[in-house]
């Protein structure tokens, strides 16, 4: 995985002439401290693996918009304070992506996983596993902050 910055560009093609998939990601913060993850549900590819909770971004969508619309679609919560923090990119079997991470402090609702999914609250080194692996950059910049 190689750090990114870039703009929104729909016709990008990844390094090895893949599409690329762009995806915006929630790295929720607790006023704890802790960070969410959650599982990723059945019938997903790695199914089971635990991630960042968010999801693609739709034709003409920001990543700010896409992260709001999937943290309810997926957690049940309002999003109302984030803001852009890294934007990572991964060669995946299934997909090249281009993950927009922002972090998250602020949310109205009581999370539930709307898609069946567990999620968990994590302090650093997190104890689940197994990670999905774009995550495991996201954690090493974490615990470098």
């Amino acid at each position: 995985m190689t750090a990114k910055s870039s703009g929104l560009d729909a016709a990008d093609r990844s390094p090895t002439g893949r599409p690329v998939t762009e995806v915006a990601v929630g790295v929720l913060v607790s006023p704890d401290g802790r960070y969410l993850l959650a599982q990723r549900p059945a019938g997903k590819p790695y199914e089971g693996y635990w991630e960042f909770p968010g999801g693609k971004l739709e034709a003409g969508e920001t990543v700010e918009a896409a992260l709001a619309r999937e943290l309810h679609e997926e957690l049940g919560i309002v999003l109302t304070d984030c803001h852009r923090w890294h934007t990572l990119e991964h060669d995946y079997p299934h997909a090249y992506v281009r993950l927009h991470f922002c972090k998250v402090t602020g949310w109205t609702g009581e999370l539930h996983g709307r898609e069946g999914q567990a999620f968990s609250w994590e302090h650093l080194p997190v104890q689940v596993a197994p990670l999905l692996p774009a995550a495991i950059p996201v954690l090493e910049l974490l615990a470098a902050d």
